[in-house]
């Protein structure tokens, strides 16, 4: 535990590495993309590492069924799927920048909340 308090410290005290890490991390969140598919491929959905929705797709066959319950339960199962894929990818970014920065994985959730 002390060791862990020791890196935080020494990150502190280097407040432009810091800086410069967040910076790039949240630049790769608009990059880090994701998808997620229901119903076969019938609806397939992409998201970004910002949480956003990029695309929404449904296939020949979804756009010709007249169960419109159905078709918004399959776009909300793709893009369930999609963010539980891009919180994935953001957790390993974020051990990556840990490692960048000299702290165990595990510590960037309790400074920064969602990661780690």
């Amino acid at each position: 535990m002390f060791k862990e308090f020791g890196a935080l410290m020494s990150l502190l005290g280097n407040k432009d590495k810091l800086q410069a890490e967040i910076v790039r991390f949240q630049q790769q969140l608009g990059q880090i993309t994701a998808e997620g598919s229901a119903g076969a491929g019938m609806v397939v959905v992409t998201v970004n590492g910002r949480m956003e929705l990029l695309s929404c797709r449904l296939s020949d066959e979804a756009a010709r069924l007249e169960d419109r319950e159905l078709i918004e339960e399959l776009i909300i199962a793709a893009t369930n799927q999609a963010l539980n894929k891009a919180r994935e990818l953001i957790a390993a970014e974020s051990a990556k920048m840990a490692g960048n920065l000299g702290l165990p994985v595990g510590m960037l959730g309790g400074i920064f909340p969602g990661l780690g």
